[in-house]
């Protein structure tokens, strides 16, 4: 704020004239629920707040909305995907469909505008509903002071929020590798990955989980040679099923894809624009240093609870760095709730916005839910990979009757027609009552797929009931239920 000081000690006032002079001094809100965080689950959880007729201030330290996803993860990384995905078909496989084209190039420059772009199309959006539903946005650090005052520190300088309830949302961040420091130009993380400012020659990729995989493909895919290092003896991560991460290594690695899998990262060094890395077997083994112009460390994230307060309320962190809550989202202090990567479950952000929006509605007194055994989980390689609920790994392990239900997509006209043949359709369902406990799919469009076995198995469905509902014709879709007919009646009509 802008004060009037008369300065009675200066010429100017003794000669009737004043001075105005700008100070920093701290600004009061008051709101129903503070939302600590911009990502996909703190704006979500803002917007529904407001709609439910909640008083409702976001804080936000970042000069963007939208968390990781929207500026530095999931929505630049899909822009990079797909363009990479188009220009690799123009170069390699349109002549196979009878399309000529002359010679065909990509500006990285332009590719990656595109991408910027995008992001700032989807940050900017979030900002427009905010206002069209009332949401009042401050920025800054976030800093808990008791359950019921917010203090934020930002470049307006202190301000502060009293509240009725506090809701943490605050995401992740890169997990770091122990003794390298990341220079964002030649030993970069996911973020630095996105903003490259060409593409390397030869990429190595320290982890086959989603976003080395999906980072790797976009740089393969525009001539980079990307060697994978992976420290256990399968690629894609936790939760993926084992035949469909072998059947995506074999189709990633004729794609042009390198692989080292039970490999351990003991260092990385730079040398002037050479970086080596030395690796040897997860086991113990013989070592060996291997060459890169770049080096993509993607061995996960960690819950993000830096400058949040929580000491001062007395929230104890469990052992991986989570902040506890309970199924209704609350945490031990009364009127304080947390949503999330910084809670348990998978990092995911359509995980965030739906425990977001059954965290407000709870706040307000709804008796709601969230189904943690229906979170569909997608690798945007090509082929896609999408999968919900257990693997065969899983039921193994607990020892569960199940059947299983399979259908290629080499035997789906729409694929075969399409020219993308490659991956299958796996259901595996309870031995006993048919209920659906898990859908894998590896395939074309696959992500978009694997929403109609989220719903199914949303609903406690039957393999029987999907493999009765009438598809179109021709579809990928149809491969999805013939995969639920086989594991209903062990026969699929098509294969």
């Amino acid at each position: 704020m802008v004060y009037i000081i008369l300065n009675q000690a200066t010429k100017s006032f003794r000669s009737g004239g004043i001075r105005v002079i700008a100070r920093a001094y701290s600004t009061t809100h008051d709101a129903d629920l503070v939302v600590i965080g911009s990502g996909p689950g703190g704006y979500v959880a803002a917007i529904k707040a407001a709609q439910l007729g909640l008083k409702t201030v976001s804080v936000e330290k970042d000069p963007t909305l939208g968390g990781t996803c929207l500026n530095v993860g999931c929505i630049p990384s899909k822009a990079l995907l797909h363009n990479s995905h188009l220009y690799h078909m123009a170069k390699h496989d349109f002549k196979n469909r009878g399309i000529e084209v002359g010679a065909v190039n990509f500006n990285f420059e332009k590719m990656m505008e595109y991408k910027r772009n995008a992001v700032k199309a989807l940050t900017g959006g979030i900002g427009m509903l905010f206002q069209k539903n009332k949401v009042k946005l401050v920025r800054g650090v976030g800093t808990i002071i008791n359950p019921k005052k917010v203090e934020v520190a930002g470049e307006k300088g202190k301000e502060v929020i009293n509240t009725k309830n506090i809701l943490i949302a605050t995401g992740s961040e890169v997990t770091p590798f122990p003794g390298v420091t990341f220079d964002q130009t030649q030993i970069v993380d996911s973020s630095g990955a996105l903003s490259l400012p060409k593409v390397p020659k030869k990429m190595l990729v320290i982890g086959a989980g989603v976003i080395g995989l999906e980072l790797g493909s976009v740089y393969q895919r525009l001539g980079a040679e990307v060697l994978a290092i992976e420290y256990i003896d399968t690629i894609g991560g936790a939760g993926i099923d084992g035949e469909v991460a072998k059947t995506l290594h074999k189709i990633l690695a004729k794609q042009g894809m390198k692989f080292k899998l039970s490999t351990k990262v003991t260092g990385v060094k730079k040398e002037g624009n050479n970086i080596k890395v030395e690796v040897e077997p997860s086991k113990g083994g013989t070592k060996e240093t291997i060459d890169c112009d770049v080096v993509l460390i993607s061995i996960g994230r960690r819950p993000y609870t830096k400058d949040l307060g929580l000491a001062n309320v007395g929230i104890a962190l469990d052992d991986r760095g989570r902040v506890p809550v309970n199924n209704k989202f609350a945490t031990t202090v009364p009127g304080i709730y947390a949503i999330g990567d910084c809670i348990h479950g998978p990092m995911l952000a359509h995980k965030a916005e739906d425990e977001g929006i059954v965290c407000v509605e709870c706040i307000t007194g709804m008796n709601s839910h969230f189904n943690y055994d229906a979170i569909p989980s997608v690798i945007y390689t090509t082929p896609e990979v999408g999968w919900v609920g257990k693997s065969e790994e899983d039921l193994k392990k607990e020892g569960k009757a199940y059947k299983v239900g399979k259908f290629p997509f080499l035997a789906n006209s729409r694929a075969k027609t399409n020219g993308e043949p490659d991956g299958f359709v796996k259901v595996l369902s309870d031995k006993a009552t048919d209920v659906i406990l898990g859908t894998h799919i590896i395939g074309p469009g696959g992500g978009e797929l694997i929403n109609e076995a989220v719903l199914a198995q949303e609903y406690g469905a039957a393999a029987e009931d999907v493999a009765r509902v009438c598809h179109a014709h021709p579809t990928c879709a149809e491969a999805l239920r013939e995969a639920n007919m086989a594991a209903y009646c062990g026969k699929p009509i098509n294969f």
